[in-house]
């Protein structure tokens, strides 16, 4: 599976916690997942979600998705279109929810990528290519099951679309 897109990046890079992506004042407010996510990252980058295109990528740093286990922020990231979270690392919690809702999240070194830097993110080959510095960064290959819980859109689905978990 190869994913292409631009890099996105926020004013801070490490400790991003729930509430800094999708805020608590509509955390519970927000039923709609479309709507949720016009408010992603609000509190870092008011602009944040205008900025996106679909399949971009949002690169961190360390302990990405820290504080709650709440699914609305790996939601909210979902649904505003990103094809992917790079960061180095995650809160453990957080990352099972992205993959439970068929959110990508690869952790890797993200040193190397600035905004609007174009990607490649192959996922049989474990390799993160910077199109637009010409670098690669090697990260695990993402297993073919899970690749297959991605492309199902998740676990829930995944199970309804199987009738089990059979893959």
């Amino acid at each position: 599976m190869i994913l292409n897109g631009k890099a996105r990046t926020l004013p801070q890079a490490d400790d991003i916690n729930t509430d800094y992506i999708i805020s608590g004042r509509y955390k519970f407010k927000i039923q709609d997942p479309h709507e949720l996510a016009t408010h992603v990252m609000e509190d870092l980058d008011p602009k944040f979600f205008s900025r996106l295109e679909k399949g971009d990528f949002l690169v961190a740093g360390s302990n990405f998705g820290c504080g709650s286990s709440r699914e609305q922020a790996p939601m909210a990231i979902k649904y505003a279109n990103i094809g992917a979270v790079l960061a180095k690392s995650f809160a453990r919690i957080f990352y099972r929810n992205c993959f439970n809702l068929g959110l990508l999240a690869i952790e890797c070194d993200t040193d190397g990528i600035s905004e609007g830097d174009k990607l490649e993110v192959d996922l049989d080959q474990g390799l993160i290519r910077n199109i637009t510095k010409g670098a690669e960064i090697k990260i695990a290959p993402l297993p073919k099951t899970m690749q297959t819980l991605l492309a199902d859109g998740g676990l829930v689905e995944h199970f309804k679309k199987h009738h089990g978990f059979g893959i």
